[in-house]
């Protein structure tokens, strides 16, 4: 049976987390800003640090399960550290960003729009689902 507890959580914390969207921390000209649809290596790097730090919580200390699952004891790391690569790999403007601000694709901008999020919002989906339900992968603790 396939848990979609784990793909639920990563996607709303990617969608949540991605910087610029409706925060940026830090922010270019003040510590905090609120919805500039920028972001920057030192941004990117702290919001990774809060999405592994929530994803821990609901994952692991919660235990979030959008199943029937019975008798699990150990704890699964392979979501987690699936979803905090993807999270940096995939936010609109470190890397690339795809629909780009002023062509289809853009490398390196460290800027962001509505649908650059949702187009790398929909690649993180995917992908992680994959490797979560269908490639099953795994990384278990005692």
């Amino acid at each position: 049976m396939s848990d979609w507890g784990p793909v639920f959580v990563a996607v709303v914390l990617f969608i949540l987390l991605t910087p610029g969207l409706l925060f940026q921390m830090p922010g270019r000209n003040r510590f905090i800003e609120f919805g500039n649809f920028h972001t920057s290596g030192l941004s990117i790097l702290v919001h990774s640090l809060l999405y592994f730090a929530l994803i821990c919580i609901f994952l692991l200390a919660v235990g979030v399960h959008i199943c029937a699952l019975e008798g699990i004891v150990m704890a699964d790391w392979g979501p987690i550290l699936i979803g905090v690569v993807l999270f940096v790999l995939l936010s609109p403007g470190l890397l690339f960003q795809l629909p780009g601000n002023s062509k289809q694709l853009e490398f390196g901008s460290m800027k962001t729009n509505g649908k650059s999020i949702a187009v790398h919002t929909m690649i993180f989906f995917a992908i992680y689902a994959i490797l979560i339900l269908a490639v099953h992968v795994h990384i278990y603790t005692g």
